[in-house]
């Protein structure tokens, strides 16, 4: 299973791991900020606050004209921005130092720690290089929700920096007066050249409307609508009028007779007591009432009298008169509803007549007066353009070189009394951050590139192995002592690994099982020898195999002769069964690796390995082979094709740069069943994380060094 995209327990155990190389890093950062922060020349910044309007106000007027708002109250952002912009331009900074005399000041350039322009340089390229300068270090700060605007300059001359801050607001304030002035002056003109054709204009549109009028025998009263697309000709005709008012009596006609002719169709087409108009009528619903009392009372009757008895022949009489008079009544109210159709029809077919009629005489009219039309409303939109040019022309000659500004002083600008920059604070926090991204980035790759095991977590994200077990360091550099001790750390957590592997399959516990590693001195006699103990207390049968014969040592852990072992069976037919030695061990037989032979590979991949262990499995309940190191060796991947389940140790904290993927690699060449990786002399301390100490419930970090006596 693979770590969560963010544990902090294990950054913590990396930093902790670290801890040393990040703060030299971060110790190197922070020196490094403090010096430069020393060497710089103190700066000093002076600022000034004004407060940007939305629009002018003028001397001799009460209100604002609408085209003097320099930002509508919908785009008053926009506006403050654009002001910003002004202020920050290279023409205002051209104002700047003219008004300063910078061009030609040497300690202004001092000032901005720049070289002063060389004696004859043209006076325009000095005040460049002065503009340059003013605008490389202004700085125009705009909050928020906020019309004030701070103007901040920056020098290591205090007194310069306030000077040049209140020389920009006054400068800003003078230009934006200036470009209201200039625009005005030129509005003026383009209006009084306008409205002279405006009312040359507005004079050939009126004698050509009166010309046309007088040839075309034309009376047409004038509208007075301002709107130049009125058409003043229609609606003042009578006959127009006249066909407007009929055209809409016959659409009201049509609609009555459409519903009279509705309402006919209903009342005709259905049983007449049965028509919704009948049954909805006031009279009729009264007598249907009154006919159903006078049925309810004749029913009674009935139910006590006989038919012929007065009584009955009375309600009879009633109820006879009751249902002539309903007849009668809907029969009205059918002829009424027919009546009203007929009439409807009539009027409409009057009012269509008369509707054709006057469309004719419109039409013909129409023809004469469509270029009066043309001709009106070119005169009203002259007229209206005229108009609208002489009031704006008086407004302009009315208010023209009197605006105020939109621009207040809120603060000047004063000297500053410290230095802005450098900070120290400020220069060390930003060293820390950037000696805490290298310290990160160093960190990052150096254990991407290191495949040392450290935490348990590090063998399923490095290995892609399922973790069996956790094996602490042995105390005194004694894992035999450790091992004696049912109560010590190391037994318990062979326990627990033992507990592992009895379901590490779906059928349990493999018959056949490999302790294996990638190097030397990992712990895997151990290992298999702690297993093949745990098992055989348990009541199994176990056979503890010693397959390292270039280097065996669990015949010295059990204290038994090596005079004859693996390599015997190997080499001869003898039974497994004759050359296993019992141990003290109840249940616990080991079959040592025997005299070291000129080539363990040859023998290890012949045939008879196989038959040995099969019959192993046959004779006892578990196999446990101590094999070779993978690495360097072709023992362990050969056995391992051929074992039940292989079981591979890892040493903790060990380097091998590169070693143990390795390793991995060349034994799933061969395709086993591994079961898992162990992690052994593992301790808390060195990975860097108190909490595995707690976690699996032992005091690791207590037993010291953790190397093992070197086994195969």
């Amino acid at each position: 299973m693979a770590r969560p995209a963010f544990d902090l327990r294990f950054m913590l155990a990396i930093v902790r791991r670290n801890l040393l190389i990040i703060g030299a890093i971060l110790a190197v950062a922070l020196s490094l900020t403090a010096i430069a922060t020393l060497l710089m020349t103190p700066k000093y910044t002076s600022s000034a606050k004004i407060q940007i309007n939305d629009s002018s106000g003028r001397v001799l007027s009460e209100e604002n004209t609408q085209d003097e708002a320099l930002g509508a109250t919908w785009d008053t952002d926009r506006f403050l921005k654009t002001q910003t912009e002004v202020i920050s331009s290279r023409g205002l900074a051209v104002r700047v130092a003219q008004r300063l005399n910078l061009a030609g000041n040497p300690s202004f350039f001092a000032a901005q720690e720049a070289k002063a322009p060389e004696p004859g340089t043209p006076l325009a390229e000095a005040q460049r290089q002065a503009g340059a300068l003013l605008r490389a270090n202004l700085n125009v700060v705009l909050p928020r929700d906020s019309r004030i605007v701070s103007i901040e300059f920056t020098s290591t001359d205090p007194a310069m920096s306030a000077k040049i801050a209140n020389a920009y607001v006054d400068e800003f304030i003078q230009s934006n007066l200036q470009r209201k002035f200039d625009s005005s002056s030129y509005a003026r003109s383009f209006l009084g050249e306008q409205l002279q054709l405006a009312k040359q204009k507005v004079e050939e549109s009126e004698r050509a409307l009166n010309a046309y009028a007088r040839s075309n025998g034309l009376i047409i009263p004038r509208s007075n609508s301002n709107t130049p697309n009125s058409d003043n000709a229609s609606g003042g005709s009578v006959t127009t009028s006249s066909l407007l008012q009929v055209n809409a009596a016959a659409n009201d006609a049509t609609t009555r007779r459409i519903a009279a002719e509705g309402r006919w169709r209903a009342i005709s087409s259905v049983p007449l007591l049965s028509s919704n108009e009948v049954l909805t009528n006031s009279t009729i619903a009264s007598l249907l009432t009154q006919k159903a009392q006078i049925e309810a009372s004749l029913k009674e009757e009935q139910s006590r009298h006989m038919d012929d008895y007065p009584a009955v022949l009375a309600k009879r009489s009633q109820l006879k008169a009751l249902n002539e008079q309903i007849q009668i009544t809907a029969n009205n109210i059918k002829n009424s509803v027919r009546s009203d159709y007929e009439a409807a029809r009539e009027a409409e077919a009057s009012l269509t007549s008369q509707v054709a009629t006057l469309k004719s005489d419109t039409l013909a009219e129409q023809d004469r007066t469509v270029q009066y039309g043309l001709l009106s409303r070119d005169a009203d939109t002259n007229r209206q353009v005229y108009e609208g040019l002489l009031e704006r022309y008086k407004k302009l000659n009315a208010v023209a070189g009197v605006s105020l500004s939109n621009i207040s002083v809120i603060d000047e600008a004063e000297t500053p009394r410290v230095p802005s920059s450098p900070n120290l604070l400020r220069n060390l926090l930003f060293g820390l951050i950037a000696g805490a991204a290298v310290a990160g980035v160093f960190v990052f790759v150096r254990e991407q590139f290191n495949d040392s095991i450290r935490v348990p977590e590090d063998v399923e994200n490095k290995l892609e192995m399922a973790l069996l077990g956790v094996i602490p360091g042995a105390r005194d550099d004694d894992p035999d002592a450790a091992l004696s001790d049912p109560k010590s750390a190391v037994t318990e957590a062979y326990n627990s690994l033992r507990g592992s592997l009895m379901y590490s399959t779906s059928e349990g516990l493999p018959r056949v099982i490999q302790v294996t590693s990638a190097q030397p001195a990992e712990g895997k006699t151990t290992t298999s020898l702690a297993l093949a103990t745990g098992f055989a207390r348990m009541g199994r049968t176990v056979l503890l195999i010693d397959a390292d014969m270039r280097r065996p040592s669990v015949h010295r852990r059990v204290d038994l002769s090596n005079d004859a072992g693996l390599s015997t069976l190997l080499t001869s037919h003898v039974p497994l069964i004759d050359v296993a030695l019992p141990t003290a061990i109840p249940n616990l037989s080991v079959l040592p690796s025997g005299p070291v032979p000129p080539s363990p590979t040859e023998l290890l991949s012949s045939n008879r390995l196989e038959d040995l262990l099969t019959e192993g499995a046959r004779h006892f309940d578990t196999v446990i082979v101590d094999s070779p190191p993978v690495l360097g060796l072709a023992d362990a991947p050969l056995m391992s094709a051929l074992v039940d389940g292989v079981v591979f140790v890892v040493e903790a904290n060990r380097n091998r740069r590169g070693s143990l993927r390795g390793a991995i690699r060349r034994l799933r060449a061969m395709r086993p069943i591994i079961l898992g990786a162990v992690l052994t002399k593992f301790e808390a301390t060195k990975a860097g994380n108190q909490y595995y100490s707690d976690y699996y419930g032992y005091d690791y970090y207590q037993y010291g060094s953790s190397s093992e006596k070197a086994d195969s």
